[in-house]
């Protein structure tokens, strides 16, 4: 049998493995939509983790249509799928061959991407043909230095047309980057339908509890700097510094679950703090007409990931330069901040990541182009800053005032007329 044009998925090293955590963050877009749809696995095997997460991500209006990878037989497999129950049986089919296969909403390459510039090329265009308008293609590539930089690159380029965003994995071996990929634009009123995506950036400590990946390096680093000052030093306290930092370093940086409302009228807070201003105001850079705007400050002990207020499509983002006031002063207003622009159903949508007196990054990680629902994390800034949502004036009645206490993602601080 031939094998399907996912790509070899073999190198020099070996066939490289995709566990359990690539495989979630590669059946992202099937698993966040809610409403009925197709999906199309390609290079599956009955050992597979990413085709266990696909089948365990359906719901009960979904099918999922499997391609055997190339060293499975399609007989093996559909004794695979029989063997997981009548449930899954129902809704998930198997094809001999991809020409079989019918265009779906979520196409999965099943097996890394390993090949050359131009290997990843003929494989991506051979899948892209089985997408629906608007629909995600997910595939992986090996993020090891050195390795598989040429399918790296192309799917960095084909990403730059209307992609949905990338992931890096560091806990796989090998690490491995996990690209979501778009050719045609996605409808913004369908973000609405949307559960928020997981996010590899934020990483599990307990049920309740993530921690962003940028706190799990800046601990590592702070324990380094310990290990090496006790190894320079071995008979000073010094090390103890370092090592006592990493705790408040790493809680810093920590993500809560949140429960998100369910009210489509409702929008929430983009970030955890205490509401500085609601005001209207006028702001051509987001277009005619009036604005409400509100502002919220977050403290070095606040949460500092931030999250969508409302479903919607990124259309633009863009960066002010500015200075680093103290973010509770009004020359905050002329800090360095981050723009987000969301159109929604509502009108467009506005979420400012200012800096302040301490935070001089902003991390930002939804590209133009892609769909975010309502309280989905979105991006974090360091140490102490601001966060603003500018909503239309004339559609939004705001819920908070100055000095109230809010939780991003589940305080309403607003809601849509």
């Amino acid at each position: 049998m031939t094998q399907s044009p996912a790509v070899r998925t073999t190198g020099r090293s070996g066939p490289v493995r995709i566990g359990e955590r690539a495989a979630r963050t590669l059946v992202t877009e099937l698993a966040r939509m809610n409403d009925p749809k197709a999906a199309l696995l390609v290079g599956a095997a009955p050992e597979s983790t990413v085709l266990a997460a696909a089948i365990d991500a359906l719901l009960p209006g979904d099918t999922l249509t499997l391609v055997p990878a190339g060293s499975t037989s399609p007989q093996a497999l559909r004794e695979h799928v029989t063997a997981q129950g009548r449930w899954v049986a129902d809704r998930v089919r198997v094809v001999d061959t991809l020409a079989e296969a019918e265009p779906a909403a979520v196409v999965i390459a099943g097996e890394p991407f390993t090949g050359t510039a131009d290997e990843t090329r003929g494989a991506v265009e051979g899948l892209a043909k089985y997408l629906t308008d608007g629909a995600v293609l997910s595939v992986a590539t090996t993020a090891t230095p050195g390795r598989t930089a040429g399918a790296a690159g192309e799917l960095d380029r084909q990403g730059a047309l209307y992609g949905v965003g990338t992931d890096l994995v560091l806990r796989n071996t090998p690490p491995l980057r996990v690209y979501r990929l778009r050719f045609t634009p996605a409808d913004a009123a369908s973000a609405a339908r949307l559960a928020p995506a997981h996010r590899p950036s934020s990483v599990p400590l307990t049920r309740g509890m993530h921690i962003d990946s940028n706190g799990v390096a800046a601990a590592g680093i702070t324990l380094g700097l310990a290990a090496l000052a006790r190894l320079a030093r071995p008979k000073s306290k010094l090390w103890l510094l370092p090592a006592v930092a990493a705790g408040p370093v790493a809680a810093f940086f920590r993500d809560p679950e949140r429960d998100v409302p369910e009210d489509p009228s409702a929008v929430v807070a983009a970030a955890d703090g205490q509401v500085l201003s609601v005001q209207r105001l006028h702001d051509e850079r987001f277009g005619e007409g009036e604005w409400l705007r509100i502002a919220v400050f977050l403290s070095v002990l606040d949460v500092h990931v931030n999250r969508a207020p409302v479903a919607g499509k990124v259309v633009d983002y863009f960066v002010a330069d500015g200075g680093f006031a103290n973010a509770m002063k009004p020359a905050a207003e002329h800090n360095v901040a981050a723009y987000t622009v969301l159109e929604t159903a509502h009108g467009t949508v506005v979420v400012a990541q200012r800096t302040g007196l301490i935070a001089r990054r902003i991390v930002q990680r939804a590209p133009i182009g892609s769909l975010l629902a309502r309280g989905e994390r979105f991006g974090l800034i360091r140490f102490g800053s601001r966060t603003d949502v500018y909503l239309p004036a004339d559609a939004a009645e705001p819920l908070v005032g100055p000095g109230d206490k809010v939780v991003g993602g589940s305080t309403v601080i607003a809601r849509w007329r």
